[in-house]
């Protein structure tokens, strides 16, 4: 890594976790499950990551209603609506929040330039993370990470994988005044490449471009291009990008011809922003969709390769996605009815309408999507390379011990990290624990979130989580043990197993580990459930478990 991509690096995470001037969106619009997630979050965020660090007025409230969270839920039909819909729509029903609430016209807003916009989907069933979701009852994005945070409150609690993406992605929003941006809510990146810049197109889509040539056809397979979501960006003034996906070199070559001499070539991040002329464009192009809820679009296929690629190239794209060619045909006449109608507002004459952001090609990349790499990237918390100095500063992690009482009698190892914990006695070794109270630890290789017992014994790559356990015996796992509790707002909880070693996407419907229900099943039984009652509930029965410990 050369001089010049570590300062890249160091000045990103600098203006992440820059506390007095904190990078944030004014608007943060949260897309859920339903309305009970989307409560949870609005209260969440606008007490914690979103709020506002000084007020300008005496008793404590600001003058100006930002920064703002809005969470909506995507009430669509069966099936949902796909990343495309259902970002046009969550932002619909949040315009229509501000303006029933706080008599704010957002849209007015956003089209004057007067603030910038962000929205994180986090809608889904998170079957590859399983069964960490069905422990946050399906809301999926309070999925914990094993370092704690303070809260508005006073408290330290383990910091939410949604937060961190929050904290991470306003970087952009300085550069995203009249724009709305759009993320994914489990994965967090660090760019190398500057993260300031002036939008030169209509819509922008993240990338990791390869250099400054497009890539000859051993270069395309060697990358491993042919797998993914392609952004090809031109080499002309204008640097016009297109999209191509899962293509060989040659189908690429061809289908790319449309913006002559190609400058650069990188996988697609998926992460995207757009402007509010455009917004605007998509909204009314699609509103019979979205007045009823149908439909299914996501923004790959249906909007961005639409919009930049000729038609036949387009029907020979969705061929592969089992789309017939007149589909494909009546969907790219569509698109491109819309952008003749957009070109001839105007809007052409001084941006683009589609380009490319460059994140660097030595960007970091955490993503929490899946239960190996939860694991994997939550164990890096204990290397030393570079990639893993970032993780800890991104994070706050400025000692192994942070905010924790560990007793005489409990041998901690150079390399574990524990983040507001109490821990009596014990021997820890090679872990990552946050939020954790027991009198005896005995952890190797382990990952251990928000539990209480007695006693802890947890083997490698093992993961404990949200457990509250008051037997003589305590909480035992073995090797690739997964141990999770679900709470409901009862009290009454359930413990739910999985295996490091299995994917839940694959197990969704098998019932494994012993468990006697699955994963599925766990699902659908948290349909509904008020997880701030639930959370409040676990809160308790977390404190009184750990006081009848007498004192730790």
């Amino acid at each position: 890594m050369t001089i010049a991509t570590s300062q890249a690096l160091a000045q990103a995470i600098a203006a992440m976790t820059d506390t007095d001037n904190p990078s944030l969106f004014d608007v943060t619009i949260i897309c859920t499950t339903d309305d009970h997630q989307a409560d949870y979050w609005t209260k969440r965020l606008s007490e914690g990551i979103c709020k506002a660090p000084s007020s300008s007025h005496d008793d404590g409230h600001s003058s100006s209603p930002f920064p703002l969270v809005l969470a909506v839920s995507e009430d669509w039909a069966q099936g949902g609506a796909g990343n495309g819909l259902g970002t046009l729509y969550a932002f619909e029903k949040a315009c229509r929040v501000a303006r029933d609430t706080m008599n704010l016209d957002l849209k007015h807003e956003l089209m004057q330039q007067n603030v910038s916009a962000a929205l994180f989907h986090t809608a889904g069933k998170g079957t590859r993370l399983a069964p960490l979701p069905a422990s946050e009852n399906n809301n999926k994005p309070g999925v914990k990470l094993p370092v704690c945070h303070k809260l508005s409150n006073g408290t330290f609690s383990p910091i939410t994988v949604l937060e961190a993406v929050v904290k991470q992605s306003g970087i952009y929003a300085p550069s995203r005044k009249g724009r709305l941006s759009v993320f994914w809510g489990d994965q967090i990146f660090v760019p190398s490449a500057p993260f300031q810049y002036i939008p030169t197109h209509h819509a922008d889509i993240m990338c990791t471009l390869l250099g400054n040539k497009a890539p000859t056809e051993e270069e395309w397979v060697e990358k491993g291009l042919d797998k993914y979501g392609v952004i090809a960006v031109s080499n002309g003034p204008g640097r016009d990008a297109a999209q191509v996906e899962k293509v060989d070199h040659a189908t690429a070559t061809k289908m790319l011809k449309v913006l002559g001499d190609i400058g650069a070539v990188g996988p697609s991040l998926g992460s995207f922003s757009v402007s509010a002329p455009l917004l605007e464009a998509l909204c009314s192009e699609f509103s019979e969709e979205l007045t009823k809820k149908e439909g299914k679009f996501d923004t790959d296929p249906h909007f961005w390769m639409p919009l930049t690629l000729p038609e036949e190239d387009y029907i020979q794209l969705m061929d592969q996605k089992g789309v017939s060619s007149d589909d494909a045909r009546a969907h790219h006449v569509r698109m491109a009815k819309m952008k003749k109608a957009f070109e001839q507002g105007g809007n052409l004459k001084n941006m683009g309408l589609f380009g490319a952001v460059d994140v660097g090609d030595h960007a970091c990349w955490w993503d929490y999507g899946q239960l190996k790499l939860y694991s994997a990237n939550n164990h890096k918390f204990l290397d030393t390379d570079e990639n893993s100095d970032l993780l800890r500063k991104f994070f706050g992690v400025t000692g192994h011990q942070m905010n924790s009482t560990v007793g005489e009698a409990c041998q901690v190892d150079e390399k574990s990290y524990l983040s507001s914990c109490k821990v009596k006695m014990g021997d820890i070794k090679e872990s990552i624990l946050a939020g954790v109270e027991a009198i005896d630890v005995n952890a190797d290789g382990a990952i251990i979130v928000n539990c209480t017992a007695r006693k802890i014994v947890a083997g490698k790559n093992s993961i404990l989580y949200n457990l509250i356990d008051d037997s003589e015996e305590g909480i035992v796992a073995a090797s690739g043990d997964v141990i999770v509790s679900v709470t409901e707002e009862s009290g009454e909880m359930m413990e739910l197993r999985s295996k490091h070693s299995i994917c839940g996407g694959k197990a969704w419907k098998d019932k494994v580990a012993g468990n006697h229900m699955s994963f599925e099943e766990v699902m659908v039984k948290n349909f509904g459930a008020n997880v701030s009652k639930i959370e409040s509930k676990r809160q308790e029965l977390f404190k009184r478990t750990s006081s009848s410990f007498g004192q730790i």
